[in-house]
């Protein structure tokens, strides 16, 4: 069988897996994405990369939700990247930056799933659209994985602040 997809849909693929898997890196390795070690930045690169190269993607002839997508994860990074320099968001700059790094994973996993079960395997897909109730079923996997996460990550940050003790110079005695 013939492969469907055109270099670029295959680079665009190739950068896309990537950057998923160096989230999921993150993540295990380091609890959350942060901008500020090399797994967050070589994520932030390749999801911006993997967001351009898929604007000129266009299976139906015209822009999908996967574009729309794109343009909100492009959006959302800078502000994820610099939400402890947004005075707006004050103490909760690491909550919100948490929250948004892992929404842009979230986002990038409706794309990825949703074109991995309707393209795939390639003789017979097991989804025939992004209706079909398995699609519908795994982005309801994912965005119960998406609050887990983020609320195990927002936990465990909660915990951390605790034990360190406040920021403003007073003592902490029990």
């Amino acid at each position: 069988m013939p492969n469907h997809l055109s270099i670029l849909g295959i680079i665009h693929t190739i950068i896309s897996v990537l950057a998923i898997m160096v989230a999921v890196v993150a993540l295990f390795r380091y609890g959350k994405i942060s901008p500020g070690n090399v797994p967050g930045k070589s994520y932030i690169i390749l999801t911006i990369i993997t967001c351009l190269t898929g604007f000129p993607i266009m299976r139906t002839g015209q822009p999908t939700a996967g574009h729309a997508l794109g343009i909100i994860i492009l959006v959302i990074l800078p502000i994820a990247v610099y939400a402890r320099s947004i005075r707006f968001f004050g103490k909760s700059a690491d909550y919100v930056q948490i929250i948004l790094m892992s929404l842009t994973l979230f986002f990038s996993m409706i794309p990825a799933t949703v074109e991995s079960l309707t393209r795939l395997p390639i003789a017979k897909p097991l989804a025939g659209g992004p209706d079909d109730p398995l699609v519908k079923m795994w982005l309801g996997i994912w965005f119960a994985v998406y609050l887990a996460g983020t609320t195990y990550q927002i936990i465990k940050l909660r915990n951390q602040r605790k034990a360190v003790g406040p920021s403003d110079g007073t003592v902490n005695l029990g």
